[in-house]
């Protein structure tokens, strides 16, 4: 569910964790050791990875993680923009390569995309039922309607749509939620599950007694 930052710069590490919450939460370190430690002892969507690191390249790094046969998912994000450059850290196992400086939105937009790869999901929208959600967007639709949702009922529905059949436990979703707004209380996710079947369906999330919720594979 988390994306992991590694980035030394802070005014552009803060710019990107600010950007991608409330969608993704973020680990950030600011080391290739910090790193390295973070995906040795984490499971991660994605990880955004800057060439240009303190204490080594980040090039050393990616290679190090597919010589492990990690088939983690790595956007590369740096100053470099030689044409050399790109090819080596594409050949070096990149799944997508950005330049600064850059768009946040286009960023988005690309983590967006090769987090859906490593799904196997083509398309950007997906359907389910009389449901249509953009993800990249943040839209959702039922029978073709826009369906309001506050912010905090759109990053629970997220975490459930991108993740169908799957069983998210209670704890995964106030991660989600505490990525971006540390007010959360004891009855916040049921609450904002109770809100969101009302509006999409009852019957849409299902409670897993004792693991959590999931949305089935088959409406």
């Amino acid at each position: 569910m988390t994306i992991l930052l590694i980035e030394d710069d802070d005014m552009l590490g803060s710019a990107i964790v600010d950007g991608l919450r409330p969608r993704f939460p973020v680990d950030w370190c600011r080391t290739m050791t910090d790193g390295e430690a973070a995906i040795d002892a984490n499971s991660y969507e994605l990880a955004i990875l800057d060439l240009g690191l303190p204490d080594g390249s980040g090039l050393d790094l990616l290679r190090g993680i597919r010589a492990r046969r990690n088939p983690l998912p790595v956007l590369i994000l740096t100053a470099r923009d030689a044409l050399a450059d790109r090819v080596a850290g594409l050949n070096g196992g990149a799944d997508d390569y950005v330049t600064k400086p850059f768009d946040l939105d286009e960023l988005m937009a690309r983590c967006d995309a090769i987090i859906r790869r490593s799904q196997g999901r083509a398309s950007p929208v997906i359907t389910y039922g009389e449901l249509a959600y953009e993800p990249a967007a943040r839209r959702l639709t039922r029978n073709g309607d826009p369906v309001a949702l506050s912010a905090r009922e759109m990053a629970v529905l997220d975490i459930l749509m991108t993740n169908i059949d799957r069983v998210i436990s209670k704890s995964q979703i106030e991660e989600r939620l505490y990525s971006w707004d540390n007010l959360i209380e004891s009855n916040t996710v049921e609450v904002h599950l109770s809100h969101l079947r009302r509006k999409i369906g009852r019957d849409v999330i299902r409670t897993i007694r004792g693991l959590g919720y999931v949305i089935p594979k088959n409406p």
